[in-house]
């Protein structure tokens, strides 16, 4: 085994095992569940359990929505019953050994970076589009991460001024305690709430997405989510410049959703510049797995590199 990744959702928890080629070798799934003492119980049996099919402790990742503080070390989440806990000391604890904490949406660009649509290039910038918004930087094949730990929380960025007004959209409340982010635009709920306004009732993305060609105010709603969603695309690439974008999440799977985001950044981007290629994430459903196994690899490699250094150092 050459690592393994827990996907850690507010459904369910799936742990995957990668052998030496990054293929998946073996699965486990369990709920989610719904008290901190019974989810800690969880993550730690997943732990041990891999541990103990192995026969040693495998580097190990655990990818979830949301934040660690690193001056607390207290989560933030908005769909475990975590937030104000210790989570990541709390399953060491229960496990008996080191594991690796990881955003969910960042262990999918480092995931893409290593393995997927963004291989072989040298800045690699997730989005992901579902119910809600973030993604990750990859510089190198290394996840950037700053001193807050709050990189890539792209969907919480404010939303464009000029189109909000431009459409008569309403200014809502964020789940983050914010006013104004793109999240509550572009994430899925956003495009449903684009579509209070313009179609006079909630509407669902997918029944937007079966409506457009047959609905002209059904074809309005998806112009202003690409609209709002290239603003964000063309943010980040004014700040960032990456090589490629991936996109992933729900709202991904969408026909046609790539080369209308192409087109719409395009549109947004300054004069004739160009901007970076916009691509599907290739790695589905284990990508996210993958890039905290992964995660969790790099942070062995690290400390054996560390290690022999220490040791060379007191034989000279």
């Amino acid at each position: 085994m050459r690592a393994a990744g827990i996907d850690l959702g507010g459904t369910k928890i799936e742990l995957q095992v990668f052998g030496d080629d990054w293929e998946v070798v073996a699965r486990k799934r369990v709920p989610t569940p719904q008290t901190y003492d019974a989810l800690i119980a969880a993550l730690a049996g997943l732990v041990t359990w891999t541990d103990t099919q192995a026969g040693y402790q495998v580097p190990l990742g655990i990818g979830a929505a949301g934040l660690i503080n690193p001056a607390t070390e207290l989560a933030l989440t908005a769909n475990l019953c975590a937030t104000g806990r210790p989570l990541h000391r709390d399953v060491e604890r229960a496990a008996g050994r080191e594991v690796v904490f990881i955003n969910d949406c960042r262990a999918l660009a480092l995931s893409e970076a290593i393995f997927g649509a963004g291989k072989g290039h040298h800045t690699v910038m997730s989005l992901i589009l579902g119910t809600g918004v973030g993604g990750g930087v990859a510089i190198g094949g290394d996840i950037h991460a700053g001193p807050t730990m709050t990189g890539g929380e792209f969907g919480h960025m404010s939303a464009p001024a000029h189109l909000v007004e431009q459409y008569g959209l309403p200014i809502v409340q964020c789940g983050c305690g914010r006013r104004g982010c793109s999240e509550t635009y572009i994430a899925g709920p956003g495009m449903s709430r684009i579509a209070e306004t313009i179609m006079g009732a909630r509407v669902s993305p997918p029944d937007i997405i079966a409506q457009r060609a047959t609905d002209p105010l059904a074809q309005r709603v998806w112009e202003i989510w690409c609209a709002f969603t290239a603003d964000l695309l063309c943010n980040l690439t004014l700040a960032v410049d990456p090589d490629v974008i991936v996109i992933g999440g729900g709202l991904s799977k969408i026909d046609g959703v790539i080369e209308a985001l192409t087109a719409a950044t395009q549109n947004a981007q300054f004069g004739d510049f160009a901007i970076p290629a916009i691509v599907l994430a290739q790695g589905g459903d284990a990508s996210g797995a993958r890039g905290a196994a992964y995660a969790g690899f790099q942070h062995q490699q690290a400390q054996a590199f560390d290690l022999g250094t220490s040791e060379h150092a007191k034989g000279e």
